[in-house]
């Protein structure tokens, strides 16, 4: 792992892809930003990927800032996922194999409280060798305070490269999120941008890689991110 502020962190262990978001759905909660910290530490930029676990299971990993302003890598983690409806069966004359994953891209401050958030889903089906079909999607969230303060998500974007009879499908999403609250009613102190991006391939495995840019940090913020 190789770190500076200001710059580029690179954390983990999979390839990297650009990255791009649609929908959004708001998670009001309690204020949420440099709560318990004193010691501000600027602008930080991580990124790092995940290989995506088999079916059935989970793998996570937190990024914490720490006590020197300096990124503390956390274990790469792989727990049994949450259960989930399985996907309809299908014919056994039609040998087609369907997959899902979704992944998340989260920071959080010194009270461990969710401040914003981008999170991807992807559905494919691969049959001879190809990807036949792929679907995938973003939603957003992040913390409100009370009297209409908090995070708002100032824009998302999403793109997708490939729908049907594809070698290899790319999914690219990023999320800006600004803030004006509580602990800055200027607005002009702290901004989170969250990128993710998946990759899909034909023999149903993937890549999840993840990027986040903070504006400002405190010690004690932790960027949490996994797929499943």
């Amino acid at each position: 792992m190789r770190y500076k502020h200001l710059a580029f962190v690179t954390i983990a262990a999979v390839g990297l892809v650009p990255a791009l978001a649609t929908a959004a759905v708001a998670a009001p909660a309690a204020p949420a930003v440099g709560q318990g910290a004193e010691r501000s530490c600027g602008p930080l930029d991580l990124s790092g990927s995940l290989p995506v676990p088999p079916a059935g299971m989970s793998v996570r990993q937190t990024v914490t800032i720490g006590a020197e302003c300096e990124p503390e890598l956390g274990p790469v983690r792989y727990v049994p996922a949450p259960s989930t409806a399985q996907p309809s069966a299908r014919s056994a004359a039609a040998p087609l194999a369907t997959r899902q994953i979704r992944s998340w891209n989260e920071m959080f401050d010194c009270c461990n409280i969710r401040m914003t958030g981008l999170y991807t889903t992807a559905d494919w089906n691969t049959a001879a060798g190809r990807i036949t079909t792929a679907a995938t999607g973003t939603t957003q969230e992040w913390n409100r305070e009370p009297w209409n303060a908090g995070w708002s998500l100032k824009s998302a974007s999403g793109n997708q490269d490939c729908a049907t009879d594809c070698s290899v499908v790319n999914h690219e999403s990023t999320a800006d999120f600004t803030y004006k609250g509580i602990f800055d009613p200027s607005g002009n102190t702290y901004a989170n941008t969250h990128s993710s991006s998946v990759k899909l391939q034909a023999d149903a495995t993937a890549d999840c890689t993840f990027d986040v840019k903070l504006k400002n940090t405190f010690i004690g913020w932790n960027w949490q991110r996994g797929c499943e």
